[in-house]
């Protein structure tokens, strides 16, 4: 007679694969984020400005200027219609010449984009005027794959897809279980409640296999993003990653009774580690004082360890700190949720 614990991970994976919404979300939905990010921040040549300049004397002088330069286009238009347009955000600055020659930039300074606009403008006509800079300066563009964006995108996109399958697809689950009273049917047979947990972490795992062989064989074809180090290092990592996640699934639907209960528990857990853990931007952009709480977070471990063996070549043993708080976490939510679950 087959172990329970192996026929229960068998009724799990059936389970999943009559459901066309759980494939997509696992597989399909990823590769669209990469591939939608990857398109986004690709290599690009550099981006033309292009600006309002208020109709005068002085505007038509900078508007002669300006010709000769590759990077910024200004539009002469009438005072009203320079404003109206800064208003509506369809120009990112507006350059007006006062009657003394200066220059007078309006733009909101609170837009990243117009302050980055302002600053290249005003680089730009004031060596067209003459200026030059006392020490010489020279532009070294980085596009070499494993230095850019994508290349360090793409670990943080492996560790959310972790963290969401694990949280998601064990903690939904195990919730629409109990309120279709499945749970209850299960507790009238003689299986061990650590069997059933354990099929449900075991089930989760088996998938993350597929999902990270999917997503780096795109992200190696469509950008080119390398793998400088252990390819069987980067499956250990990736393992943990999945079994710490899948524990935290089941720790916050242990006791759920509804979806929107688990739902709204799951979004609170996993809302700090969407902004802090360096999914889209580093984790180190947070202050000192925060830092001890951003790195016990475990998605924080799990994309520091995935980039540096990714995109580093970093050992496995070189990652002992990581390994050793995402085991912390697997043992600590799997302890918990075994001795908290209920059935009904």
């Amino acid at each position: 007679m087959s172990h329970p614990l192996y026929q229960l991970i068998r009724c799990r994976i059936k389970t999943f694969f009559r459901e066309p919404e759980a494939i997509f979300w696992t597989y399909g939905f990823p590769l669209i984020m990469v591939f939608g990010l990857g398109i986004a921040f690709r290599n690009k040549p550099a981006e033309i400005i292009t600006f309002d300049v208020v109709q005068s004397s002085g505007g038509q002088r900078v508007a002669e200027m300006a010709k000769n330069q590759s990077i910024i286009v200004p539009h002469l238009r009438s005072v009203e219609e320079a404003n109206e347009r800064l208003r509506k955000n369809k120009t990112p600055v507006v350059l007006e010449v006062l009657a003394d020659g200066s220059y007078c930039y309006h733009f909101d300074p609170a837009n990243p984009d117009a302050l980055r606009a302002k600053l290249l403008i005003d680089d730009t006509l004031q060596r067209a005027a003459g200026r030059r800079d006392t020490v010489p300066t020279s532009i070294q563009q980085v596009t070499a794959p494993g230095s850019r964006y994508v290349d360090w995108l793409v670990p943080g996109l492996i560790g959310m897809n972790l963290m969401g399958s694990g949280m998601w697809g064990i903690g939904f689950n195990l919730v629409d279980m109990r309120v279709r009273n499945l749970l209850k049917r299960l507790l009238a047979t003689p299986m061990k409640r650590s069997h059933f947990l354990a099929s449900m972490i075991g089930t989760r795992v088996m998938f993350f296999a597929p999902e990270l062989t999917v997503l780096l064989m795109f992200a190696w074809l469509l950008f080119g993003v390398p793998i400088r180090g252990s390819l069987f290092s980067l499956i250990l990592m990736t393992f943990l990653g999945a079994v710490t996640f899948a524990g935290l699934g089941l720790l916050t639907a242990c006791r759920a009774k509804r979806i929107e209960t688990v739902s709204g528990l799951m979004n609170l857990i996993m809302l700090p580690m969407w902004l802090m853990s360096g999914i889209f931007f580093s984790a180190e952009r947070f202050p000192d004082f925060i830092q001890p709480f951003v790195q016990a977070l475990p998605l924080t471990q799990i994309n520091n360890a995935l980039r540096a063996i990714m995109l580093d070549g970093a050992t496995l043993a070189s990652q002992w700190l990581a390994i050793l708080i995402l085991v912390g976490w697997s043992v600590l939510s799997f302890t918990l949720a075994l001795r908290w679950f209920r059935w009904n």
